[in-house]
């Protein structure tokens, strides 16, 4: 038996977690406003076949904040945010993704480990469910917690733009 697997429906703005093709559970999220992308630069979503390369935040408070996938030491609040307007905010848990496939998301200009592309908690009042990241995939603080105390380092992610086929709309997890 394989380990948990996590598929990404940006057509549905939504997360999977899968174990042997059943769905464990459904998230919502937030992908990239600029669509799906592979290249540097242009603040898209990749597609294809990927893999958590690092796990960072473990142990830390609900609404932590990441610069550098460093902690700054702060905790997120609406005073924060107004002292740093138009900050892309990366809270709470980090799973770092690394691109599988040579020439699509891996190497060169493709490249998503190098392109910083995230897994990340996000500020609550953040619209899930609607592309608004400038790349990443963004959760609320709960959820990327929740899924980041079920996934392990090497767990593969699926990042596509096309509704999988048997997991309809709706449809409960």
């Amino acid at each position: 038996m394989a380990g948990p697997e996590v598929h990404i429906d940006v057509a549905l703005q939504q997360l999977h977690l899968m174990l042997d093709g059943a769905t464990l559970r459904t998230y919502p999220v937030s992908t990239a406003l600029n669509g799906v992308g592979e290249h540097n630069g242009s603040g898209c979503t990749p597609r294809g076949l990927h893999r958590v390369r690092a796990k960072v935040g473990a142990g830390c408070a609900p609404g932590t904040v990441f610069v550098g996938r460093r902690t700054t030491g702060e905790l997120y609040a609406p005073e924060l945010a107004a002292a740093h307007p138009g900050r892309d905010w990366i809270l709470s848990r980090i799973l770092w993704l690394t691109g599988c496939e040579p020439g699509v998301n891996r190497g060169g200009a493709v490249d998503t480990l190098r392109r910083y592309i995230y897994i990340h908690g996000c500020p609550d009042d953040c619209p899930m469910g609607v592309p608004r990241s400038h790349g990443c995939v963004r959760m609320t603080n709960a959820d990327v917690i929740d899924l980041f105390d079920r996934v392990a380092v090497g767990t593969r992610v699926c990042i596509h733009s096309i509704q999988t086929p048997g997991l309809m709309e709706g449809a409960a997890p």
